[in-house]
């Protein structure tokens, strides 16, 4: 990793006011695209929402991020080398094509799963080059696929990705500027400002819905700095992690109680604690203030207890992770007490 400039301050901060206006600008944008292609995410048994509302809003994170993070990332000192950049470059692009097409007409699951492997194969390749072994693009590769996937699972009620993807951003780029990486600082920033670009349309009562072109990449996009963040030093994984818990802990927990239960894991459901705060009565801009809640009280200060203290790091990202699937399983036997209530009553 090399120096780029000398005085990063003041190009971090383009890099992240460019980001938030060409994002803003954009999902205006999308909104007058998607009243003139009609399209719309209907209300149904296994949606959150109640009014028809239109998709495909995370066309201008992506934009927003795509000026802002590979400017940031080659401009700024300790750079992961223009390698790795137009890799990372590549495979957003790639992801957000397929959620685009996605969006505009659902697509089977094997082209998108096939483009989703083939884009985060090129970044892990490239991130692991950085490493002492290539080999470390396989464990990364499943993390990437299942991190893309999973945001798009957490995208499900107003305003909760945007936020969440604000705050990791956010985070991050205090993470690594402390760490003296401002190249990763200003690219982790640039993507909390684009996030913030479609927040403003995305929170409850949400104009727009990110879509796939959103979700998918915003995990990509997450994956990516993450693991670069392995990359330049390695204990900066865990502080990392931890900022990823709330959506990690849920998607997760999730999927493996429905596979357990032989339900098919892979389709459309209102299972995650989120949705089932929702289905409960919690209002969106109650239940994201609750995931927000987790992010600052719990995540910021473990997270700067693993940064400062690296030898604790791995304890300290399993205390997170065990409380948070305490809360998790707390919060779904209330719900499911609450609903059992509901029907005898």
């Amino acid at each position: 990793m090399t120096s780029a400039v000398s005085s990063p301050g003041s190009l971090l901060a383009g890099c992240a006011l460019l980001a938030f206006v060409v994002s803003f600008a954009s999902v205006r944008a999308a909104i007058a695209y998607a009243h003139r292609r009609g399209m719309l995410d209907e209300p149904g048994r296994r949606r959150s929402h109640t009014m028809p509302t239109l998709r495909g809003g995370g066309i201008g994170i992506v934009l927003g991020a795509l000026v802002g993070m590979p400017a940031a990332l080659l401009l700024l000192p300790v750079s992961p080398g223009a390698a790795t950049v137009a890799a990372f470059t590549v495979a957003v692009v790639a992801v957000a094509a397929i959620g685009w097409l996605d969006d505009h007409g659902s697509l089977p699951i094997r082209p998108r799963l096939l483009i989703q492997l083939a884009a985060t194969l090129l970044l892990c390749v490239a991130i692991a080059s950085l490493t002492t072994s290539l080999w470390w693009a396989v464990p990364l590769l499943l993390a990437g696929v299942w991190c893309i996937n999973l945001h798009n699972f957490m995208d499900g009620i107003d305003g909760l990705a945007a936020q969440q993807a604000m705050f990791f951003g956010a985070a991050s780029a205090a993470l690594a500027w402390s760490a003296g990486s401002p190249a990763l600082a200003g690219a982790a920033l640039a993507m909390a400002a684009a996030a913030l670009g479609f927040w403003w349309f995305n929170r409850s009562p949400a104009r727009i819905f990110m879509g796939d072109v959103g979700s998918g990449t915003l995990g990509l996009m997450v994956f990516g700095l993450s693991a670069m963040f392995w990359a330049f030093r390695t204990n900066l994984l865990w502080p990392a992690l931890i900022f990823s818990s709330a959506f990690v802990i849920d998607a997760t927990l999730t999927l493996l109680v429905r596979m357990l239960r032989g339900a098919r894991w892979y389709t459309p459901h209102r299972e995650h604690l989120y949705q089932w705060l929702v289905r409960r009565g919690a209002a969106h801009r109650k239940v994201a203030a609750g995931y927000f809640a987790w992010n600052v009280l719990v995540c910021v200060p473990v997270a700067w207890i693993a940064y400062r203290q690296p030898a604790a790091a791995p304890v300290c990202f399993g205390v997170v992770y065990l409380f948070g699937a305490a809360v998790w399983r707390t919060g779904k036997r209330r719900c499911l007490r609450r609903r059992e209530r509901h029907v005898s009553a």
